[in-house]
């Protein structure tokens, strides 16, 4: 069943933005596993089941001493592979015992701390969504997480339905979206929308149109938005890049972000100020959109967990549906689903 349908583990998923994990271990959920992130003694990321095999209690509640994940418990201590290397009151004559918890493989990029919850041998010839944008000085970026108590299939569908605008009003950036050609081919589906632009970025002041609407005007503009499993992009115009990496967390929910990336292309006298000074920019204007993001999740997770509690409540029900967006989408997930 769609609404029940797991992810496929040979992907990586973001499970955690890099500035969450500090000296602390950090706890995360993927599709009903618990895991833990730490730092070993030389600030490399590491994915632990979050478990200790002694008493079940969560690692995630100890601490990082040099290499290893030490449980708060009874502080036995854990190396970045899992295997139990230390226990502080083992006797003379007692050896280590022979456990250990699963290892996931993890990648710091991009922004992101990224975990391939399937078959370890699979993960090299995967790799996670390249976000250049996110460390190109050409790029103001924004971030806000999703949480939603439903499965992930409703919030990606919201998000391949460029009709639904009309939920949003003065928050989104586009309007008058029609749907002009709609692609699908090997994990992924691609819509492609003529549309209409509220936002034009051509002088350095255009950034206050963020936050005054008598400045925007609309313009044609191209709205192509893009399944490309387990994630969603999209570009309006040249001006704007809009990204969602997705972290399911069980049938009933899904975290997730979303991120929003603004072009300084068009200010080719900014190119040519030092680094260090357009870094300085890029920094300073990090979350500027923020406000904008947060007001489009808020309403869309109201819309989305009412689909869910209905869906709970009255399973044969059918929806209908004009927009073949969502259909190839579906079929996108069940097929995924199928060939884990």
């Amino acid at each position: 069943m769609l609404r029940r349908a797991a992810l496929n583990p040979n992907h990586w998923y973001a499970v955690a933005r890099d500035v969450e994990l500090g000296d602390r271990p950090l706890a995360v959920m993927l599709w009903h596993q618990s895991i833990v992130l730490f730092r070993d003694g030389d600030g490399v990321v590491r994915a632990l089941e979050n478990r200790c095999p002694h008493r079940q209690v969560q690692l995630s509640h100890g601490q990082v001493v040099g290499d290893r994940l030490v449980c708060a418990y009874h502080g036995w201590g854990f190396d970045g592979q899992g295997r139990c290397v230390d226990v502080p009151y083992l006797g003379e004559k007692q050896r280590l015992p022979r456990c250990g918890v699963r290892r996931y493989p993890v990648l710091e990029q991009d922004g992101f701390i990224w975990v391939f919850p399937g078959d370890v041998e699979s993960a090299d010839g995967c790799r996670p969504l390249p976000l250049p944008e996110w460390e190109h000085l050409n790029y103001i970026a924004a971030v806000t997480p999703v949480d939603v108590q439903a499965h992930f299939s409703f919030l990606i569908e919201n998000l391949m339905d460029m009709y639904h605008g009309h939920l949003h009003d003065d928050l989104q950036a586009w309007a008058n979206p029609k749907l002009a050609s709609l692609e699908s081919g090997v994990g992924r589906v691609d819509a492609h929308y003529d549309a209409e632009s509220y936002y034009t970025i051509d002088k350095i002041y255009s950034i206050s149109q963020l936050f005054f609407k008598s400045l925007r005007k609309l313009h044609p503009a191209p709205l192509d938005v893009s399944y490309v499993y387990p994630n969603w992009v999209a570009t309006l115009g040249d001006e704007f890049k809009i990204v969602c990496l997705f972290c399911p967390v069980s049938e009933t929910q899904t975290r997730a972000y979303l991120m929003h990336f603004t072009s300084l292309k068009p200010f080719w006298r900014l190119h040519k100020l030092p680094v260090g000074f357009r870094r300085w920019v890029k920094d300073r204007c990090f979350n500027a959109a923020r406000g904008l993001l947060a007001g489009l999740v808020e309403q869309d997770v109201v819309m989305i967990e009412e689909e869910q509690a209905s869906f709970e409540s009255h399973p044969e029900r059918r929806s209908y549906e004009l927009n073949p967006t969502v259909g190839a989408v579906q079929k996108l997930i069940r097929v995924q689903t199928d060939s884990r």
